[in-house]
């Protein structure tokens, strides 16, 4: 296990400068170099809002099918590239990317269509790895084939919105499909040799820490090979945000999420990649928790409070 080390007194750096096994960290030690994301639109909807298998998506999803940073649908993938490189090199200089296909649901569509839109994102000699958000109830056998395929020219990570393994908080966000759905899309990637990353929320409407610990547990002993940790995001223009104004439930402050977080990190395998540990949803649309909007802020807390309580990944995991 990377980076893993049992003996609590020793304090020495674990995974770089990071005390959890960071995508990041795992990126540098392959390429050499720091690889960023460029976020795409597919030009897919979702069959949970399409009424397949039902109509208005999950509660907390925004208008652009939690695709808020990705780029315009009008444009091609390659454009999209284009685009998205030009503003990173605005910032800094960078050489490596991901292709990350993150607006709704990216392999609900024409077998031609996918085919296309990954293909032409990976012919970019820039772009190192196909990433690929959707529901593990939109991998038919056409589909896994098509990303076997695809896999073989470079790594396909594929990104499974999980949220929670509780079926009444699974029924009440409306997540439109059952755990052992799931287990079967895990399963099938797995056997193909595509990496698995499970999107997971915490602070759901009426889930205890309990239930969120119970949700970090069952994934340890899934084969998965990366986590999102994100916490619950109230939007405007969503169904949740109508349901908090008309029944405001809790939701946590910076320091209980890092505390939160701290637990969390401390239960999860240490071989587990950790993709996500907070959130900026659009300021523009954010209605709570406000402090998210500075994400730096965020996570240089919460680096501190690992250190200071001598916090790392798999601390209180036991196989």
């Amino acid at each position: 296990m990377v980076g893993f080390m049992t003996d609590s007194h020793q304090k020495q750096v674990r995974w770089g400068e990071k005390r959890y096994h960071s995508m990041d960290y795992d990126l540098k030690q392959t390429y050499g170099e720091k690889v960023y994301k460029i976020t795409l639109n597919g030009g897919m909807t979702c069959p949970n809002r399409d009424g397949t298998v039902g109509r208005g998506g999950c509660i907390f999803c925004s208008a652009s099918g939690s695709g808020d940073f990705a780029g315009s649908r009008l444009l091609s993938i390659t454009e999209q590239l284009r685009q998205g490189k030009a503003d990173l090199a605005l910032k800094r200089p960078v050489h490596s990317y991901i292709a990350y296909f993150q607006a709704f649901t990216n392999t609900y569509a024409p077998l031609s269509h996918l085919e296309r839109i990954f293909t032409e994102a990976l012919r970019d000699p820039e772009v190192k790895i196909l990433s690929i958000a959707t529901r593990p109830d939109c991998l038919g056998e056409p589909v896994l084939d098509l990303l076997e395929r695809l896999a073989r020219i470079k790594p396909v990570w594929i990104e499974l919105g999980l949220q929670t393994i509780h079926p009444a908080t699974a029924a009440y966000i409306r997540r439109g499909y059952a755990l052992p759905v799931f287990e079967q899309a895990v399963q099938n990637l797995r056997c193909r040799g595509i990496s698995v990353i499970v999107h997971t929320i915490l602070c759901l409407p009426g889930e205890t820490r309990q239930q969120m610990f119970e949700t970090l547990d069952y994934l340890n002993r899934r084969d998965i090979q990366g986590i999102k940790l994100q916490l619950l995001h109230i939007l405007r223009n969503t169904d949740l945000a109508a349901e908090y104004e008309a029944h405001p439930f809790p939701v946590p402050d910076m320091a209980e999420y890092i505390a939160l977080l701290g637990e969390c990190i401390s239960r999860l395998r240490p071989d587990l990649t950790i993709h996500r540990l907070t959130g900026d949803g659009p300021k523009e649309l954010l209605i709570a928790p406000l402090w998210t909007g500075n994400k730096r802020t965020v996570l240089n807390t919460l680096h501190q409070y690992l250190k200071e309580q001598d916090i790392w990944q798999g601390k209180e995991y036991h196989e």
